[in-house]
C-alpha cells in the first residue's frame, strides 16, 4: 500500500513538474510579451507626441491657409487695379506715337512755310536792289524812293536771316522729334511685351488664388484627419495600458500558480521519497541500491586520490568556475574538472551501462556544477547547435532546480525525486533521480546522481 502510494505520489510530482514547467514557460512568454508591450508603449508615447505635434502643425497649417486666402483675396483686387493702371500707361505710351507723328507733320509744314518766307525775302531783297538802282537814275526827284528801297532791302535781309534761323531750329526740332519717335517706338514694342506679361500675370494670379483655395480645403481636411487620428492614438494608448496591466496581473497569477505547483510537487516527491525509505521493495529499489554503490565507489576513489596526493582538497572543493570561451550553453572549468574526466568518467560509464533504463550517472557539487558526465553526454560542443549541445554536451555545465537544491540542502542517506529534465529549446523528458550525498574530509561536497527513465 505504501509503495503504491509512493508511485502515485511520483506520478503526481511528475504532473506537477510538467504543469509547473508549462506555467514557467507561459510566464516567460508573458514576460517577453510584457517587455515587447512596454517597448510598444514607449513607441506609442513617441507616436502620441509626434501626433500631438502633427495636430498642432495641421491646425497652424489651416490657420496659415486661411490667412493666405484672406491676403490673396484682399491683394487680388489691388493687384488687378495696379495691373490695369500699368496697362493704361502702356496704352498711353503706345498712343504717343500718333501725336508725335502729327507733330512731325506740323514741323514739316512750318518748315515749308519758312522756306517760302526765305524765298520771298530773297525776292524782296532783289526788288529792293532794283528799286535802289532805278531811284539812283531818277536823281533828286526819286531820292525819297531810294530811302524806301534801302529800307525794303534791309527788312528783306532781316526776314531772310530770321527765316534761315527758323529753318535751323525747325531742323533741330525735326531731328529731336524723330529721335523721340524712335524711342517711343522702342517703348511701344516694350509696352506690347509688357502687355503680354501683364496678361500672363493676371492668369498666374488667378491660378495662385485657386491654389490657395485648394490649399485651404486640403489643410482643413488634414486638420480633421489629424484630430481623428489623435483620438485613435489616445484610445490605442489606453487599450495598451489596460492590456499591460492585465498582462502583468496574469504573469503574477501564473507565477503564484507555478510556485503553488512546485510546492505540491515538493510534497508529492517527499511522499515518494518517504515511500522509498520504507521496507517494501519497489521498482525504484534497484536504482537506489545502484546509486548507493556508485556513490560509495566514487567516494573511495576520491578519498584515495586525496590521500595519495593525486588530488588536493582545494581542487576538489574549487568553486572558481572559469567559463570556456565560445561555449553555448556556457561550460566551465575548475580545479577538479581534469581529474573527474580522467578518473570519474570511466567509473560512471560502467555504472550507467548496468541498466538500459539509466540515462546517466554523474556528480554535481553544492552549486550544481557537473565537472564530468558519462562519455555519451560529454561530447565536444558543436558551434551554433545549442539544442544538440544541451543533450550531448551536458558536462561542465551548472544545473539547478528546486529538487536538486532540496537534495543538496537536506540531510539523509539518499533522495528519490521525479522531475522533468531540461533538454533546451523547450524540450523535456520525465526522469527519476536518486541523489546520494558525498562528503569528504567532513565537509559536504555535493551529490552522486543516477537518473533513469520511469
Amino acid at each position: 500500500m505504501l509503495a503504491d502510494l509512493g508511485e502515485r505520489s511520483g506520478d503526481i510530482a511528475l504532473q506537477c513538474s510538467e504543469t509547473a514547467g508549462f506555467l514557467g514557460e507561459l510566464n516567460l512568454r508573458i514576460q517577453g510579451d510584457s517587455a515587447r508591450l512596454a517597448n510598444l508603449q514607449r513607441n506609442m508615447d513617441t507616436l502620441a507626441a509626434s501626433q500631438g505635434e502633427s495636430v498642432a502643425a495641421a491646425q497652424e497649417l489651416s490657420l496659415t491657409a486661411r490667412r493666405a486666402g484672406r491676403i490673396i483675396a484682399d491683394g487680388h483686387e489691388v493687384i488687378g487695379l495696379s495691373l490695369g493702371e500699368v496697362a493704361g500707361l502702356v496704352a498711353h505710351v503706345t498712343g504717343l506715337e500718333d501725336h508725335l507723328r502729327r507733330f512731325l507733320t506740323v514741323i514739316e509744314a512750318v518748315d515749308d512755310i519758312s522756306e517760302e518766307l526765305g524765298a520771298i525775302a530773297r525776292q524782296t531783297r532783289l526788288l529792293g536792289v532794283n528799286a535802289a538802282i532805278e531811284a539812283a537814275r531818277g536823281g533828286a526827284a526819286t531820292q525819297g524812293f531810294a530811302v524806301v528801297a534801302d529800307e525794303i532791302r534791309r527788312l528783306a535781309g532781316q526776314a531772310g536771316e530770321s527765316a534761315a534761323s527758323v529753318g535751323d531750329k525747325l531742323g533741330q526740332l525735326d531731328r529731336d522729334a524723330r529721335a523721340l519717335i524712335g524711342g517711343v517706338e522702342a517703348n511701344i514694342v516694350r509696352g506690347r511685351d509688357v502687355g503680354t506679361h501683364i496678361d500672363r500675370l493676371r492668369l498666374s494670379m488667378a491660378e495662385i488664388a485657386s491654389l490657395v483655395t485648394q490649399f485651404g480645403d486640403r489643410s482643413e481636411a488634414i486638420a480633421t484627419c489629424t484630430d481623428a487620428a489623435d483620438g485613435d492614438v489616445s484610445a490605442l494608448r489606453q487599450g495598451l495600458a489596460l492590456f499591460s496591466r492585465s498582462s502583468s496581473e496574469s504573469a503574477l497569477r501564473v507565477d503564484v500558480a507555478r510556485e503553488q505547483l512546485e510546492g505540491l510537487e515538493g510534497m508529492a516527491n517527499a511522499m515518494l521519497n518517504t515511500a522509498a525509505h520504507g521496507p517494501q521493495k519497489t521498482r525504484n529499489s534497484r536504482y537506489i541500491a545502484m546509486a548507493e554503490d556508485g556513490a560509495q565507489e566514487v567516494a573511495t576513489l576520491i578519498e584515495q586520490a586525496v590521500a595519495d596526493g593525486q588530488l588536493s582538497l582545494a581542487d576538489l572543493f574549487d568553486t572558481d568556475y572559469r567559463p570556456i570561451a565560445g561555449s553555448d550553453p556556457v561550460q566551465y572549468l575548475n580545479g577538479f574538472t581534469r581529474f573527474a574526466d580522467a578518473m570519474i568518467q570511466p567509473l560512471i560509464d560502467r555504472h550507467t551501462a548496468q541498466d538500459s533504463a539509466i540515462i546517466g550517472c554523474c556528480l554535481l557539487d553544492m552549486n550544481g556544477y557537473l565537472p564530468t558526465h558519462v562519455s555519451v553526454r560529454s561530447q565536444s560542443q558543436r558551434a551554433g547547435m545549442r539544442e544538440w549541445n544541451m543533450e550531448h554536451a551536458r558536462n561542465r555545465q551548472i544545473f539547478m532546480d528546486a529538487q536538486t537544491r532540496r537534495a543538496l540542502d537536506e540531510e539523509g542517506d539518499f533522495f528519490l525525486f521525479t522531475y522533468r529534465q531540461d533538454l533546451g529549446e523547450g524540450r523535456y523528458r520525465a526522469l527519476r533521480s536518486v541523489f546520494v550525498p558525498l562528503v569528504f574530509a567532513g565537509r559536504r561536497w555535493g551529490l552522486y546522481e543516477v537518473g533513469y527513465l520511469i
